[in-house]
């Protein structure tokens, strides 16, 4: 709304501000149509949105979730296929609300539907992309990282959590105060773009930690105390296509977030907002890739040690070839990347041929009790 353009003589003698921004707020939320008096250009979007755009991106990410569900379901990815699909389902939502914009931008319940579900949906699907740096860590050499594995999931996923709820708190300050208090609404906005900010700090954190373990990662992988298995799935062509399927889903993610605070960062329709272009590829685009790419490059076929693990994840005394996870996992961290390394990494063929050949036993009462207690 362009408040600027509103006659004065319109409102009551006396009124400040606050009261006259009160007033418009629930003046132009009371608009069902686009009439003379309810111009497109005073709704929050500003414009017609463009129907077949929408109905691209509803249907793009349709084909995300019933892809993300099928590949899951059949390799039991159960944690990791879930978050996608709730994901790409109310992004679904989203853009399907979308649609009746496009012949009514001042429809409430449709514009209401899809500002909360396409805002809140790639917080879920960060939480996916935050599973896979536990499984790369065991898979490769867990001694490597600064932090136990295991801790990466109760790190990074409250704090989405955390995200998501500021963002709804906001939403709903906004929605309530709609009508009433336009103040409030900008209150409302503020928590919203706080919420973002500090998706973008835990996105930027996850990028930091991932970053430093894939390089040290690097550096061992060419030196002699390499795993060998360790080498093998590094070199692997499904494994690197599939951390390259991550990063790029991260890398989208994280545009797109940044493309939201400088968007809310001026306010319910302010010009960025109602720029349908930049909406279009900084943000449907933005998702939608990431989407795909997590929901194609399914770590059931690329990552079976992953796999394996989120299918049977009471069963550590799996081998480091059946996905499971390794004595590395329960072994103190090491600064160095020496000879102790590789011992602590779960590297069997270290010890020796002799050391295997006399403890089958030993080995086989690690695996059995485990398997009972999974079963």
């Amino acid at each position: 709304m362009d408040v600027d353009k509103l006659d004065p003589s319109m409102f009551p003698p006396g009124m400040d501000q606050d009261d006259m921004d009160d007033a418009i707020a629930n003046y132009y939320y009371s608009c069902t149509q686009v009439t003379a008096l309810c111009p497109v250009e005073a709704t929050t979007l500003g414009y017609y949105p463009n129907r077949g755009i929408n109905i691209f991106f509803a249907i793009g990410f349709a084909a995300a979730t019933v892809t993300a569900l099928v590949l899951g379901a059949r390799k039991k990815t159960w944690s990791y296929t879930g978050f996608i699909a709730a994901g790409c389902a109310l992004e679904l939502a989203g853009y399907g609300a979308r649609v009746p914009l496009t012949d009514n931008p001042w429809n409430k319940h449709a514009f209401e539907t899809q500002i909360v579900a396409i805002i809140l949906a790639p917080t879920l699907i960060c939480i996916s992309i935050y599973l896979t740096l536990k499984h790369v860590c065991l898979a490769l050499n867990p001694a490597l990282s600064r932090v136990r594995p295991h801790l990466y999931p109760f790190i990074f996923v409250p704090l989405d959590v955390s995200c998501l709820l500021v963002q709804a708190i906001g939403g709903a300050l906004a929605a309530s105060a709609a009508t009433t208090n336009f103040k409030m609404v900008q209150h409302g906005n503020r928590c919203i773009i706080a919420g973002i900010v500090l998706q973008v700090v835990v996105l930027s954190f996850f990028g930091a930690s991932a970053g430093d373990y894939i390089l040290r990662v690097k550096k061992w992988i060419n030196s002699p105390e390499a795993d060998p298995e360790a080498v093998a799935l590094w070199r692997d062509k499904k494994f690197r296509m599939f951390m390259y399927a991550v990063t790029g889903a991260y890398s989208g993610i994280l545009i797109r977030c940044l493309y939201r605070i400088a968007e809310m960062a001026g306010g319910w329709g302010n010009h960025i907002m109602q720029d349908e272009p930049s909406f279009i590829v900084l943000e449907g685009f933005m998702v939608l890739i990431p989407c795909i790419l997590l929901a194609v490059f399914a770590p059931g076929y690329l990552f079976p040690q992953m796999a394996a693990r989120m299918s049977a994840p009471g069963r550590v005394g799996l081998s480091r070839e059946k996905g499971g996870e390794t004595e590395a996992e329960k072994q103190p961290h090491t600064e160095g990347l020496g000879g102790q390394q590789q011992t602590t990494s779960g590297d069997e063929s270290a010890l020796g041929e002799e050391r295997t050949k006399e403890q089958p036993a030993s080995t086989a009462a690690v695996v059995e009790p485990n398997s009972r207690e999974s079963a």
